[in-house]
Order: structure tokens, then sequence, then C-alpha cells
């Protein structure tokens, strides 16, 4: 079995106080004097005997953890060829080498993409969910690639830049969500001894001298139909057929997110109460969302319920699965549905959030709380949020009816009023 090695981080070097030796691995040790001095050195055995070789003084001025590593492990080549690295460096050829090590570190140092599977690896367990990490994944993988095989300590500002300016005026929040993801990547490098100096991501009192302000962005939204043509919408889609058309109007009718549709499980759902229960870990906030039902959108279900493999679905089962056996539908098999009815103006399916938000806004009296909180927003300050304990479900309930009649033959028209 391999030898454990790298077992300290930059910040116990760096806090290391205690009288005494620490073990690094492959005979690296970072030994604490009485005075409080820190040094590195390195410990091996040639020809039967033990050596231990000094390789400078550790800490703020001195030799950093990366270079310790580097140091230790080019004396243990020399060992490994049997050579002693002691006598090895007082000669000509290895004060060259030690010269040389500076130029080296740009070929043997880790790269930013190392660090940022890394950053995934070590925080895997922070995120919300698996959509959560795919998120951070995809956007470090494709939008910063330019980074990725650059070593990470020589990443600069005009490299960030780079990388940002392309997404910086036509997604904004993408672009920002971006930018704190490199800043996050950079500060754990740094932490990890693999790079020195400011973090060239950070905003405030740098970045934000070079980039237009984040309140003068214009935050990015997705295609909304009109809602005085849902009505019209509607009535083509239910003559549709088939799990996706009738996932479509679930989405609609709920005001939910795609991947919320998408990812439903039976378990999920009370038919007897009319309510729908998402939990925390699939919802944006990260708090339990309960949706309540309409007639209509208990029908739907029921017709879900009629179309499933088995009869009835078990509890865990999606209710709208994808084409594959026990894997959920895509956004492009929403996104098709919406496609094959021709519509003149591009729309998505969740667009229809939005579409939802002006009509509640424009056409009830509704209270805004109520219509931020059937949307699952995050409604008032952390103070208003401790004091509210109700999440307003019979509220909601009337609000979601009232939709449900405007998209179907049963609307009374404008000025819907709550009871």
């Amino acid at each position: 079995m391999a030898k454990k090695v790298n077992i300290l981080t930059a910040k116990e070097v760096e806090a290391a106080q205690t009288t005494g030796v620490r073990h690094d691995g492959g005979g690296l040790y970072l030994s604490v004097r009485k005075s409080g001095a820190r040094s590195w050195a390195y410990r091996f055995m040639l020809q039967g005997k033990r050596r231990e070789m000094g390789l400078g003084k550790a800490g703020k001025g001195g030799i950093s953890l990366a270079d310790a590593r580097r140091a230790a492990g080019e004396a243990r080549n020399l060992v490994r060829a049997g050579k002693d690295p002691i006598e090895e460096y007082k000669s000509a050829k290895a004060a060259a080498v030690l010269a040389n090590a500076a130029a080296a570190r740009k070929t043997q140092a880790i790269t930013f993409g190392e660090c940022a599977d890394n950053y995934l690896r070590d925080h895997k367990s922070d995120f919300r969910n698996s959509k959560h990490f795919a998120q951070w994944e995809m956007t470090l993988t494709n939008y910063a690639e330019p980074l990725w095989n650059k070593p990470v300590n020589d990443v600069t500002t005009d490299d960030v830049r780079a990388v940002l300016k392309p997404h910086w005026a036509r997604v904004p929040e993408t672009a920002a969500r971006l930018r704190g993801r490199i800043e996050r990547v950079l500060d754990a490098a740094k932490a990890a001894g693999h790079r020195e100096g400011e973090n060239p991501a950070r905003w405030k009192g740098h970045l934000d001298s070079l980039l237009s302000k984040p309140q003068k962005l214009t935050r990015g939204s997705h295609a909304a139909m009109p809602y005085k043509d849902v009505k019209t919408f509607m009535v083509e889609l239910r003559d549709r057929t088939g799990i996706a058309a009738q996932a479509l109007e679930f989405l609609i009718l709920t005001a939910a997110r795609s991947g919320e549709v998408r990812l439903a499980q039976w378990s999920e759902i009370d038919l007897a109460e009319k309510v729908w229960a998402i939990p925390a870990i699939r919802m944006k906030a990260g708090k339990e969302h309960r949706v309540p039902l309409t007639s209509r959108a208990v029908e739907l279900l029921q017709a879900a319920k009629a179309l499933a493999d088995t009869a009835p679905p078990s509890s865990g089962a999606l209710v709208f699965p994808g084409a594959k056996k026990d894997a959920p539908m895509s956004d492009m098999t929403l996104a098709a549905v919406i496609k094959r009815m021709k519509l003149d103006t591009h729309v998505t399916a969740h667009g229809f959030r939005s579409t939802f938000r002006d009509w509640a806004g424009d056409e009830t009296d509704f209270a805004w709380d109520v219509i931020e909180t059937a949307l699952a927003h995050t409604v008032g300050n952390a103070t208003t949020r401790a004091y509210r304990r109700s999440d307003g479900l019979e509220k909601r309930r009337r609000l979601m009816e009232c939709w449900a009649e405007y998209c179907g033959e049963k609307t009374q028209g404008k000025n819907i009023v709550p009871p």
C-alpha cells in the first residue's frame, strides 16, 4: 500500500505554533522550535543510514508548502537513483536545479482545471441537489474553459476578464455566477498553497472598476406568452394526447418550474387533500413548497396514472416519466410540444411562470405576497420570514383556481377578486 503523502494543508502550516515536528508524508517534515521559528526538512535512508536535509525556513518570507513538497520530491528522486541529495545540492549541478526550480513551477504547477475538480469534489455535499452541482460543473467546465489548462498561480485579472466579457452583457446573471464560482476556486487554490497574491476574480475593489455594475445589467428572462393568448393556447394543448402535453398543461396550471414537474414523484402527491408537496432538495430556495391542486390539475394526474406502466404506480415513481424506463422527460420534450403547436412567437415552458405573474398582477386583486409565494419566491426579509409561519395554502388555492378558470371555459374575465 502506498504511503500517504500531502497530509498537511497550507492553513495548518500557517497556524502551527506548538513546538514539535509535523509529518507531511514522503519524508517531508515541518519543524517548530521553542523560539517559534519554523523550518522544512526532508528525512531519508541511504545505504542503511538515516539522513536529514534542511530545505529552508517555513512561513512568511520563507518556503511555501507547495515549494517544500517540490524540493522534497526532487531530493526523493535523487535518493531513488542512489545519490545523496545533500551532497548533490552542494555541487554546481544541484545549485542549478534549485535555481531552475522557480521556472519549473510553470510545468509542474497544478492547473485551474485541477483546482476546479478538487473544489467540486471537496464541496459536493454543500450543493442543494445534483442539479445545483451539475450547474457549477457545467459553468466551470464550459464557460471557464480558457482557464482550464492554465497553471492556477498564473491566472491573472486579464484572464478572468477575458472569460467574463463575452457573457457579461448578454447573459449577466450567468456571468455574475461564473465570476463568483471562479473566485471560489481561486480562493481554495490559495488556501491549499497552489497560488499567491490577491484573487483576480474578486469583485469589490477590483473587477467592479473594470466591468459594468450588476445593477445596471439587464436580467435575462425566458420568452413568455402574453396571458391574453393563454386561453386559446390551452384549448389547442388539451386537444393533444400524450404525457408530455399533460405535463406541460400541469406546469402551466401550477405555475411550477420545469424541473419540479419533470421530476415530480407520486410520493409527493396527495390527491385526497389536493396538494403537491415538493421536497426542499428539489426547490431553488431549498425549502419545501406546497402547491394547491385545482380540479383540472387532479384530472391531469389521474390521466397520468392511466398512462403509467403499472397501476397504481409506486410511490417513488415519476408522475411524468420520460421515454426511457425510470428516467424523467427532458426540457426538450416540453419544448417540442410547444414547437409542434407552431406559435407565431417563441415561447418557453419556464416562461409560463411570467405569464402567470403578469395575469395575477394585472387581472386580480390578490396580495403580492400570495402571488410570490405561489411562484415559490422568497417573500420579505429574514425578520419577516421568521414571524411568517404559514405558507398561505388556502389563499393560494383560490388564486390557482382563478388561474385555472382563466385558462379554461369558465373564466369570468377581468378583475377576479379573492374572497
